[in-house]
């Protein structure tokens, strides 16, 4: 049996398995034996133990839904974020087969250097470094078979969203899981990354301080990005510089994500911290390395002025206003108490633009942090049947939230109701629509 029919009957055989075991679980359910909330550890525990095998693209799942309030149970959440923190990388013997299918037998000569150890391992691919034309370039690698893992580990998904919901109809998921699946899809294809780093260097090139790396065309496939390297390092190595320093790091930050956004329609959907790095000048204004654009969403420039029309109906009290943007963003069979309840997490999500004053992302003298709002958010959904939310608003809160932690983390204080009053003045939502038309045809996203 050759390498390829063995990780393949591998494979298939890890799937049964892990099919087998979450069956049981279900039909366990089923039968109300462990549908109790006593049970809920040992169920999670449960989930866990069968998935384990998979790991890979369930950590990116599990990022995102860490965001979205009760989308499955929290101990759900906490146990998929411990299968993976970081992929294994793979050995220079299969970097050097799979490197072979993408660039060809004889692909090092391509590069004048070629690190054998990766410098970064994740959960679609690996990340090297490597020389190319007298140039510093990275080669990010995506491992073997990863289209078929993804779709494995999304039944997965479904099957644990399904078990949640048939004791808990709170948040209902479908449109999540959507969501969830578009986004992994397009991460597979590194050609698309490719278009949306250009896309993304395109709409911030006149931002000083926000550096985005460029693609290698000839040293890229549809499984190979070779992109121009970019020096820096953590976040966290910043967490003690000076207040003015951390700062102009968070508002360089707010840019790098909201920029794009509300110019142009589009948002980079994974704040992790993973994703950005912090570039040292030897200046009081260190720069931004913005990475990893697998994850992009483009909305309809209608969305954007939805977005724009709740701020504006949280700012001022008008709460026609936040019925029509609530109704723009998607969420259906509104009446007034679900209105109500949404305003509790609107006030959260916008609250620290609202203030015209240098505050922190999060006041430290709040008498609620934001936990204890979703889980009254949650309390007061699951009274009136639950809600739908729609797909849009997964990587919307997925920023706003992790943003928001990292802002917390720097210890940032801002006026963020200046900032985003800038950002926002003089909105046209046709404007948007002519600029992000223009931008994703010449960068050949669409």
């Amino acid at each position: 049996m050759n390498d390829n029919k063995a990780t393949l009957t591998g494979k298939v055989k890890r799937y049964a398995n892990v099919s087998s075991k979450i069956t049981g679980i279900a039909a366990r359910m089923a039968g109300n034996k462990i549908i109790g909330n006593n049970d809920i550890n040992k169920n999670a525990d449960n989930i866990l133990n069968a998935l384990g095998g998979l790991k890979g693209p369930l950590m990116k799942v599990a990022q995102l839904l860490s965001t979205i309030p009760d989308a499955i149970p929290k101990e759900y959440a906490e146990k998929l974020q411990t299968l993976q923190s970081e992929a294994p990388s793979m050995g220079w013997f299969f970097v050097k087969r799979r490197m072979t299918g993408e660039l060809g037998v004889e692909w090092l000569k391509k590069f004048e250097l070629f690190d054998k150890q990766a410098i970064k391992a994740a959960s679609l691919g690996q990340v090297h470094k490597a020389k190319a034309n007298g140039i510093d370039v990275a080669c990010k690698l995506q491992y073997p078979d990863m289209a078929s893992i993804v779709d494995a580990d999304l039944k997965q998904l479904k099957i644990i969203f399904s078990l949640y919901g048939t004791w808990d109809k709170t948040i209902k998921t479908k449109d999540i899981y959507e969501e969830l699946t578009n986004r992994l899809k397009e991460e597979l294809d590194y050609k698309r990354e490719q278009k949306n780093m250009i896309l993304f260097y395109e709409m911030l090139k006149n931002e000083k301080y926000i550096k985005v790396p460029k693609p290698v065309k000839k040293l890229s496939t549809d499984k190979l990005l070779t992109m121009t390297w970019l020096e820096g390092d953590s976040l966290m190595n910043w967490k003690k510089s000076k207040p003015e320093i951390k700062n102009h790091i968070a508002l360089t930050l707010f840019n790098a994500w909201y920029i794009p956004f509300y110019k142009y329609g589009i948002i980079h959907g994974d704040p992790h911290p993973g994703n950005y790095q912090i570039n040292n000048n030897n200046s009081n204004k260190p720069s931004i390395n913005l990475l990893d654009f697998g994850c992009i969403r483009v909305f309809p420039p209608k969305f954007v002025k939805a977005v724009i029309d709740l701020y504006i109906a949280m700012r001022d009290d008008n709460k026609k206003l936040a019925i029509k943007a609530y109704e723009a963003w998607g969420f259906n069979n509104l009446n007034k108490e679900l209105i109500n309840v949404l305003n509790i997490w609107a006030a959260y999500i916008y609250g620290p633009l609202l203030e015209n004053k240098k505050r922190y992302i999060q006041d430290p003298k709040s008498l609620k942090n934001g936990k204890e709002i979703a889980a009254n958010v949650y309390k007061e959904l699951k009274k009136l049947g639950g809600v739908s939310p729609p797909k849009e608003f997964v990587l919307i809160d997925r920023a706003a939230v992790g943003l928001g932690s990292v802002f917390m983390h720097l210890n940032a204080q801002l006026n963020w109701h200046k900032i985003i009053e800038n950002l926002i003045e003089g909105f046209d939502v046709k404007e948007l629509e002519l600029k992000q038309k223009d931008i994703l045809k010449k960068t050949g996203v669409f």
